[in-house]
């Protein structure tokens, strides 16, 4: 498998993107922010489709889209945390946009067929050049050194942004610099497993770690790990299977790991229950409580 350069770069952008994806989506699970995911990596189409409507390289479209609407969506939130209104309200706006740029692209003089918007759809990380896998690893590598740098503060805003402020830690900064973050991974990992695909590898690991263990710092390592594994045997899988496509393998791995741990969660709590239930007087429910 090593043999075909191909497979060598994909797992090198493949490694750095998905450990970058583990780390922050850890933080959007915590921070109950995975719609805003969803929101950056459509954000990611239609700057994509954006560029190559006018001609100029799709990357320059996918960054300086997804960094200008995350750099947005943080300051647009109360307290520097974007709610469903204003990333719904960001979402449809991308959206129309990103129609109107597919329609331009595909008609337009430039004679494109459709081809760059399926590659930003449905990722490409199994056509990425040597230079192209390089790149993608040191913009993951920068992002997860820009996440490591704030960390903390970070940890202490999302679980308590009032316990933060008063302790003087800059909570609209922290959110804002969180979603610049978050849109320079969106763009790279859109690369790599696609926009449609994104969000599985933020918010798949982040929310199989979350039921994993309530330590931060074990958490936030255990998604990045998942994420990773995901990645590897996601591509192994393509390898193997021809007609598999390295996105859907992926994310499809993900999953499959975040299910194994919400049956692991609900195993473990279910004797719990029962327990609590059995010495509850009467055996009620504790905490329920029954309407005259």
């Amino acid at each position: 498998m090593f043999a075909d350069e191909f497979m060598r770069n994909a797992y090198l952008a493949g490694t750095f993107v998905a450990l970058a994806c583990g780390a922050i989506g850890w933080f959007v699970v915590l921070r109950a922010q995975v719609f805003a995911g969803d929101a950056l990596s459509h954000v990611a189409f239609a700057g994509a489709l954006g560029a190559a409507a006018i001609g100029i390289d799709i990357r320059l479209g996918l960054f300086a889209a997804t960094l200008v609407v995350g750099a947005g969506l943080g300051g647009l939130g109360e307290r520097a945390r974007a709610d469903d209104v204003v990333i719904g309200t960001v979402f449809a706006w991308i959206l129309g946009l990103g129609a109107l740029f597919l329609s331009i692209f595909v008609s337009g003089s430039s004679g494109g067929d459709g081809t760059a918007a399926v590659r930003v759809l449905f990722g490409s990380i199994l056509g990425l050049s040597g230079g192209d896998a390089w790149l993608a690893a040191a913009v993951a590598v920068a992002a997860c050194l820009a996440l490591a740098a704030i960390a903390r503060p970070l940890l202490l805003s999302s679980l308590d942004p009032e316990v933060a402020r008063g302790l003087g830690v800059p909570v609209r900064a922290l959110g804002i610099g969180f979603f610049l973050i978050l849109g320079a991974v969106a763009a790279e990992a859109t690369q790599a497993v696609g926009a449609l695909l994104l969000l599985g590898l933020l918010a798949a690991p982040g929310g199989a770690a979350r039921l994993l263990t309530d330590r931060p710092w074990l958490g936030l390592g255990l998604s990045a790990a998942i994420a990773v594994g995901s990645m590897w045997l996601g591509l192994f899988l393509s390898y193997e299977i021809a007609s598999l496509p390295a996105g859907t393998a992926v994310i499809g791995v993900a999953t499959a790991a975040f299910l194994l741990a919400a049956l692991r969660d609900r195993v473990r709590t279910s004797p719990q229950l029962l327990r609590q239930t059995a010495n509850a007087p009467g055996g009620a429910v504790p905490g329920a409580t029954i309407g005259t």
